[in-house]
């Protein structure tokens, strides 16, 4: 049976070796090993690039490989690194001790946390006073360069290091030097960390998610101005729409009424979909193919019940003109951040008042045709089509005007997107 968890294991080779024979017999769940062994630690991010997204967690061989990926910004899994400090920083103070070269109490340290060499050196009853410590992540040659300067300013009398580079490099620089090798409990501490956050990590990813989608046009009261047969045919539209993006990701769609959907999905589906919930899921497509603004709340559960909940309490603070906290629901009933992407404000110019773009329109209108694509509107209004369109988009948003179902043509390309002007609002107002 395939295992059904996946850990990389990020590393240099003598310890990736290592964790391989230990073997996943080491983890607490069923799980497979994947090495990914470098030769020096700035190639750590380009390592977990490589795994791809079928890891579901990483183990690093140190904070330092850790650290670069997680500022490198390629770590989309959880992550956790073998610890170095108590028993292998003991491990290699009692290597020093037998060095002729070496006086434990006057060394250099790096990796280490300050706060974990003092109390390995409080432990063993011995001075920490003269041991420098450097924690901070850097490039090999800069930790090795601090190294060195100490011992040949005489402030210590060699080195310990977390970093097989580092240690290769003070050899050939005749600088005395031992290496701190994580134990067999920390890698196996590790491991057992590892495997934990990756079936997390995969029961959040399956999460049960509600996406409810509602379209503020559909719901308004059927008008003179658009016919019956026109709602229905730019439902079917959008529900076709739906019914390929809930494919495309796994998931399934069905109407509530004549203006909402509910779609049922995961929450690694809905979040690949949304840019990590950045944007709306399906709005920039329905905008581009149909013309319409949709309003969307997306909930989280540990039942159906409690994710459509939480998917409506995420709709009403959509409609409520909240998005910016959030158009997403956790299971506990919190609002998930980051919040989808908005424009800055003042980015864009002011968009002219929907009224006054209708009775432009309005007043070029020829032979009592009040149906207009961006192309013609454009010509109408002085601008480009890319304006018109946002301009009719206004229009739909305000009740302005309707989006007909697209018009299909053989040739390739988008369809072109027609518009029925709704000009018996110019009297109302």
């Amino acid at each position: 049976m395939t295992p059904d968890l996946t850990i990389g294991v990020v590393g240099p080779h003598d310890l990736v070796e290592r964790v391989m024979l230990m073997g996943h017999a080491a983890a607490p769940l069923p799980c497979r090993l994947v090495a990914a062994a470098y030769r020096d630690e700035q190639e750590a991010a380009d390592k977990v690039t490589r795994l791809g997204p079928g890891v579901d967690a990483c183990l690093f061989a140190s904070p330092v490989p850790y650290d670069l990926a997680r500022r490198s910004g390629v770590l989309t899994m959880p992550a956790t690194y073998v610890q170095l400090g108590g028993a292998a920083l003991i491990a290699a103070l009692a290597k020093a001790a037998i060095d002729p070269r070496l006086d434990p109490q006057r060394v250099s340290i790096d990796v280490v946390a300050r706060a974990d060499v003092e109390e390995a050196y409080t432990d063993l009853g011995i001075p920490a006073t003269d041991v420098h410590s450097r924690d901070e992540p850097g490039a090999t040659g800069t930790i090795a360069a601090y190294h060195e300067r100490l011992a040949r300013q005489g402030a210590t009398t060699g080195a310990l290091t977390c970093l097989p580079a580092v240690a290769d490099r003070l050899q050939t620089a005749g600088v005395p030097v031992v290496r701190i090798r994580p134990t067999s409990a920390a890698v196996r501490t590790a491991l057992h960390t590892a495997a934990l956050l990756g079936a997390h990590h995969r029961l959040e990813e399956s999460q049960l998610t509600v996406v409810l989608v509602e379209v503020p046009t559909l719901r308004e009261p059927v008008r003179r101005a658009a016919p019956r047969y026109w709602r229905d045919e730019l439902r079917l539209s959008l529900h076709r729409l739906l019914v390929q993006e809930a494919n495309r990701i796994n998931a399934t769609v069905w109407p509530i009424d004549d203006h909402s959907y509910l779609v049922t999905a995961t929450r690694g589906s809905i979040a690949s979909a949304t840019d990590g919930f950045r944007v709306l899921p399906f709005a920039a497509r329905i905008r581009d193919e149909l013309g319409l603004a949709v309003e969307v709340g997306v909930g989280m559960g540990r039942t159906t019940h409690d994710a459509e909940s939480h998917a409506r309490a995420a709709l009403a603070r959509s409609q409520a003109g909240k998005q910016a906290q959030g158009f997403a629901v956790d299971r506990e009933g919190r609002a998930l951040i980051p919040a989808p992407r908005m424009p800055p404000q003042g980015s864009t110019p002011l968009k002219p008042k929907g009224i006054e773009v209708l009775a432009r329109l309005a007043a070029k209108l020829e032979g009592g045709d009040t149906v207009v694509d961006a192309e013609g509107a454009g010509k109408m209004l002085g601008v480009t089509p890319r304006t018109a369109r946002r301009l009719l988009r206004t229009l739909v948003d305000e009740g302005l005007a309707w989006p007909l179902p697209p018009n299909r043509t053989p040739q390739p390309g988008r369809p072109r997107q027609l518009y029925r002007l709704i000009v018996e609002k110019l009297g109302s107002r």
